[in-house]
């Protein structure tokens, strides 16, 4: 099938979700916005004072990038799991697409278009909020929030795929959540800075989130080198066409019995 008709089919069922999405719209966008003003306010405006300044930046500023990264990440996650698991299990959309011209191929580019639209959004949003308040140094860097907000997204939407067609019923992604996407949250950067020589400067390498992480902090602080930030766009890009192959064949084998 022709790249052009890929893209054509693959729009309409992003446009598919957005209509869904739109019904409710403040009730989709509350929880991915609101945890991390929570996290920020409690830990970034509460313990600042307390921990001082890191690499010359505010706590709170320190977290401010990776709260962008934070709503890059749930959404992609929960979107693609959660989400995408009730459309296919109990709403059986995709099995009334697939009666029509539209294949899993579409299926699978037509979520990942929807979720970079819909990552970009809420990055822009959580910007716009953190530069109200005052918590980016430089304020030309969250121009580049939507678009880092959706490379980042993809792959980390693309382990949702993943795990919802490995999944074997719904509750399961509690594990999926409390192993896998916790332990990313938590130690990729966004509370800490990370050191290069650590066993765990080492591990966050193999996460796609710590890569937008680190691309998302040097565009909130000015700090540019440009070997750094080739880098963690290849790395989001090989993470993004190596978990989306893989995804896709995994949604074929669950979509196609």
């Amino acid at each position: 099938m022709p790249f052009a008709t890929t893209l054509r089919l693959a729009w309409h069922v992003s446009v598919r979700n957005w209509v869904v999405y739109r019904k409710d719209f403040i009730a989709n966008i509350s929880p991915t916005l609101a945890d991390p003003a929570l996290v920020l306010a409690s830990l970034g405006v509460g313990l600042s004072p307390f921990i001082g300044q890191i690499g010359g930046h505010t706590y709170a500023q320190f977290l401010a990038p990776g709260m962008v990264a934070t709503t890059a990440l749930f959404t992609a996650f929960f979107e693609c799991s959660y989400g995408f698991y009730i459309r296919m299990t109990f709403e059986s959309v995709f099995k009334a697409m697939l009666t029509t011209s539209i294949g899993v191929l579409d299926i699978v580019v037509g979520e990942f278009i929807w979720l970079a639209i819909r990552a970009g959004l809420m990055a822009t949003g959580v910007a716009l909020v953190l530069l109200v308040i005052g918590l980016v140094p430089n304020p030309l860097g969250a121009f580049f929030f939507p678009v880092i907000g959706a490379l980042m997204a993809l792959p980390c939407g693309a382990i949702g795929l993943l795990s919802s067609a490995w999944v074997r019923n719904i509750n399961q992604f509690q594990s999926v959540y409390s192993f896998l996407i916790a332990p990313i949250y938590y130690l990729s950067g966004v509370f800490f800075p990370l050191s290069n020589n650590s066993w765990l400067g080492v591990a966050v390498q193999f996460s796609p989130f710590y890569h937008g992480v680190r691309l998302l902090q040097m565009s909130s602080w000015g700090e540019w080198n440009g070997a750094e930030i080739i880098f963690h766009v290849a790395a989001l890009i090989v993470f993004t066409f190596g978990l989306g192959w893989l995804a896709l064949s995994q949604v074929r084998k669950k979509l196609i019995l």
